[in-house]
C-alpha cells in the first residue's frame, strides 16, 4: 500500500500476505502521524478501502483528519499513485533475482528507500496522471 504527496514524499505499508480492509485503517494512521495536517486521500475503489473498517474509523472521528474521494472505478491511468509502482516494478526492481519472499521484501524495501530519495521523480507521477502540480 502506498501515498504520495504533491510534496514528493513516500509513504508505503508492505507484507508478505496480500492486503485486506483491516489494514488501510492503519496506513491512513500511518499517513497522518508525520504530516499534521488534514489530508485529502484519493484511492481507488480496492475493496479493501471500502471496508466495514474503513467506515467505523471514519465514524469514529477520523473525518476531522482525512477527507476520501475515490477514482471512477477502472481509471489506473488517474491515479498518480499508480506511477509509484510501475517505476518500482520496471525500473527498480528490474533484472532483480529473488530467492524466496523475504529477499523479494528487502529488495522492495531498499527499492522503495532509493525511490524516496527522489522527490522530484514521485512528484512526476502526478503529471502522469495528468494532474498538473
Amino acid at each position: 500500500m502506498s501515498g504520495i504527496t504533491l510534496e514528493g514524499n513516500l509513504f508505503t505499508m508492505t507484507r508478505y500476505e496480500a492486503m485486506a480492509g483491516t489494514d488501510s485503517v492503519p496506513f491512513l494512521k500511518h499517513l497522518r502521524a508525520p504530516l499534521d495536517r488534514r489530508l485529502l486521500v484519493i484511492w481507488d475503489g480496492s475493496p479493501i478501502h471500502r471496508a466495514q473498517e474503513v467506515k467505523n474509523d471514519l465514524a469514529e472521528g477520523a473525518t476531522k483528519h482525512i477527507h476520501l474521494e475515490r477514482l471512477p472505478s477502472y481509471a489506473p491511468d488517474l491515479n498518480p499513485d499508480e506511477g509509484t509502482w510501475k517505476h518500482l516494478k520496471h525500473v527498480e526492481l528490474r533484472n532483480i533475482g529473488c530467492l524466496n519472499r523475504a529477499n523479494l521484501h528487502h529488495e522492495l524495501q531498499l527499492a522503495i528507500g532509493r525511490l524516496r530519495r527522489q522527490p522530484w521523480l514521485v512528484r512526476s507521477f502526478f503529471g502522469d496522471a495528468g494532474l498538473a502540480i
